[in-house]
This record gives C-alpha cells, structure tokens and sequence, in this order.
C-alpha cells in the first residue's frame, strides 16, 4: 500500500466545558472543517471536551471522575459518529476513561473516517502531584490505513509524555512517522515544551505535532516540527487552527538519506557490535533489534 500525504488541522481551542453537549462540540467541528476545507485529521487538545475552569477548584477532581466513561460507552460511539459524519479521522482530544479495573484514565482517542475508535492510548507519565489519573503502560501507534488508502503511522502522545525522551523514543522504534503529542499546559514551561519537540523530531526523525489549549486557560502556542527540527507551523496564544500536509515519504527520506544529508541515528549498529547495557532500565541496546519496527507491530 502506497503511502500518500495527509492535510491535517490541529485546533488550538480553549477547554470545552465539562457540562456541555457533544451537539455544541459537533457544531465547533462542523466551523472548523468548513474554514479549513480538505481536512483529512482533525485533532484537539489533551481533555479538551473536561474543562473544570468554570468550576470551583475544589469541585472540579469529582467533576472529573463523574464525567469519565468507558471505551464502549455511548458517548465514545457519538464521537466517532462526528468523524463518520464529515469523513475524516478524527482526534477528539482526551477523555476521562473508566478501565475495565475501575481505575481512572486519561486517554486519547483516534476514530477513523468511518467513525471507527482505531487507537486509543492512556497517558503515560500524568503530571504528578497534580493529576489524578493512573498511568498507562502501553505505548500506541496505529497505522493511518483506510481502505485502500495509507497516510503512515502515528504515535500517540499526551502532555508530559513529551519531557521522557524514552517514550519518544520507543514510539518512533514501534514505527510512528508523526507523533501527536496533545497537551494542556497550563504552566510557565511551554517554552521549554517547543524546544522539546524539535529535539524529539530531530533525534528520532519523524514528525511532531504538539497542540496545546489556548489562553486564558492554556499557554496555547502550538508547534508542528519536521523530521530534521524545523518548525512547519506555529501558532500564538489564542484560538487558532494551525494546518500542514503530513508527508510520511518524506519522512522515510530523512531517514534514508541522513538528517541534512548526514546523520541516520536509526542506522548507527553494524552486525557484531556489541550490546550496550542500560543500568537504569535493567536493559541494553542491542544491535540487531535497534532499527525501527514495521507500522503497527506490537508494542514491546
């Protein structure tokens, strides 16, 4: 199957209220697509259909709990009902999850142009002391595949995931080629967050889209970064939609060809080299598995 570019449009959006209908969200996806026409991925904030703001402080953790569904809950076949209905694939955010051990989630959401939920990922690292939620344990990529169509392979990315360089890392090792990285900073770091994606494209040559809320509650400043560090799109701090063709052939030209002509970090073992170990991991890096898996193998 051919891989082939995908026009792909990231809404930098203040939280929608927690309280609010999915008919009012249909809507504002229903504007965007109409001021941004030949979207094919539509992508949102990390929580954005949980926001608390309007909430006293103290209310808002229960807030949050109440709200939070199973993956076959109606309201996940609603959503996916959004990106059946305008024929795109569709990252509505992330929403609170209630898993199947009772614990308390959050996880983003991949529905495909059918309205089908193809992926769907559990935050790795939540921004401790401050977030409730339980860590996942699963890194996710999904394969953009819909009939006889192939856009590449994304890996899936919430907040904070961004600062651990091994979760960027294994993502691209699992064969991602774009990573969405959704975020809802609020904090004075989102500075420090736009040098971490271009380090995290640079040093696994794939592309990162990280998309943040907009003021007054997020930092917004939404950054899309090319497979060698350089910065695609970037948006300021209020509402706005950032879009960009996604080139998954351009990205397996980096990383056949060197970043800047020079550099193939995928490629950096020869047979017979030796294992390096990993203390910290209780691991090591071994020559003959280091190259990149094919898309949608199993996560390791």
């Amino acid at each position: 199957m051919t891989a082939e570019k995908l026009r792909i449009a990231l809404a930098q959006r203040r939280p929608y209220p927690i309280d609010g209908t999915l008919e009012g969200f249909a809507h504002e996806v229903a504007e965007t697509l109409a001021a941004h026409p030949g979207t094919e991925l539509l992508v949102y904030p990390e929580m954005h259909l949980c926001g608390t703001e309007h909430l006293p402080e103290e209310a808002r953790p229960a807030a949050l709990r109440a709200a939070a569904v199973t993956l076959d809950d109606e309201y996940v076949t609603r959503l996916g009902a959004i990106a059946a209905e305008h024929g795109i694939w569709f990252c509505p955010g992330s929403i609170g999850e209630i898993g199947a051990d009772g614990e308390f989630y959050n996880t983003q959401l991949i529905f495909d142009p059918s309205g089908t939920l193809r992926a769907s990922y559990r935050k790795m690292f939540p921004w401790r002391p401050f977030e409730p939620h339980r860590p996942g344990d699963k890194f996710i990529v999904e394969g953009l595949n819909h009939a006889e169509t192939s856009h590449g392979t994304v890996g899936l990315s919430i907040c904070y995931d961004a600062w651990f360089p091994e979760h960027a890392r294994q993502l691209g090792w699992l064969g991602a080629d774009l990573v969405l990285n959704i975020v809802k900073t609020t904090s004075p770091d989102r500075e420090q967050e736009l040098v971490l994606a271009r380090a995290n494209a640079i040093v696994n040559q794939y592309v990162v889209a990280s998309l943040n809320a907009a003021e007054p509650v997020g930092r917004g400043r939404s950054i899309v970064v090319g497979p060698e560090g350089f910065v695609i799109a970037e948006g300021g701090l209020g509402e706005e939609t950032l879009t960009f063709t996604f080139d998954p052939d351009a990205v397996a030209a980096v990383r056949e060809h060197g970043t800047m002509g020079s550099n193939r970090m995928w490629a950096q073992f020869h047979e017979g080299d030796p294992t390096i170990e990993l203390p910290m991991y209780r691991g090591r890096i071994d020559p003959l598995h280091w190259s990149p898996q094919t898309p949608n193998a199993s996560a390791q």
